[in-house]
């Protein structure tokens, strides 16, 4: 009786379990060294405050930002220029330089109520009973020398008058003082006209340009009028 050796069957399923347990560590090892992922794809944020903050902070700080910086920009005040400078002081000097001068009643002027003309500054004030200033305004008075400073009193008041040497027509005539030239009437009246037309204008009181009297507007003129009575005292310094 012969021996027949019992056919030997294939152990598949240790077999499948080795190559299960061979590929497993396989994988292990290669996703060790980087070579799979184990997670999703994360590389692109689609938050981009999520982003900003899985940047490191050397690249999150050269990101540029679409909010306003919180640095301080440039004052848009600029800086005034030495033309602009040179200029406004330029233009200060020549507001100084028209500066209209002072309108105080002169020192020396007397006391009481009084009318007083300066004939350097070529202003008159209207000066009341207690000492205060009623009014002062620029006049005209002579060009030529022919009234001294001092104390004079007036003496006499025409509504209309006409000037000698036919130097025109005035109103509102308060006579104070006579020429020492020629003894003619000195006082305050509006400025003259002749043929109807003012010898000088408004704007040119302050100047001297009459022959002996005092030219003002017709506005003083008439407060003068109203204000001086034969009389009142009238005080001419130089």
């Amino acid at each position: 009786m012969s021996r027949h050796r019992a056919q030997v069957r294939p152990r598949w399923g240790r077999i499948g379990l080795l190559t299960a347990a061979t590929v497993v560590t396989l994988v292990a090892v290669l996703a060790g060294f980087g070579l799979f992922s184990s997670s999703p794809d994360r590389s692109v944020a689609t938050d981009p405050a999520a982003a900003a903050a899985s940047l490191p902070k050397s690249a999150a700080a050269q990101t540029p930002s679409s909010s306003p910086s919180a640095v301080a920009t440039p004052s848009a005040v600029a800086t005034p220029s030495v033309e602009a400078t040179a200029s406004a002081s330029a233009s200060a000097s020549a507001k100084a330089a028209e500066a209209p001068e002072s309108t105080a009643l002169p020192a020396g002027s007397g006391k009481g109520e009084r009318a007083v003309f300066s004939q350097t500054e070529q202003r008159v004030w209207i000066v009341g009973s207690d000492g205060t200033v009623e009014r002062t305004y620029p006049v005209s008075g002579s060009d030529e020398d022919n009234l001294r400073p001092g104390t004079y009193h007036v003496y006499g008041k025409s509504r209309w008058a006409v000037g000698i040497d036919d130097s025109g027509v005035m109103q509102y005539f308060v006579r104070f003082a006579h020429g020492t030239d020629n003894g003619a009437s000195i006082g305050f009246h509006t400025i003259p006209t002749k043929g109807g037309k003012p010898l000088q204008t408004v704007a040119q009181l302050g100047q001297r340009l009459s022959h002996g009297c005092i030219r003002q507007k017709t506005s003083d003129a008439i407060a003068m009028w109203d204000f001086a009575s034969v009389g009142t005292e009238v005080v001419v310094v130089a």
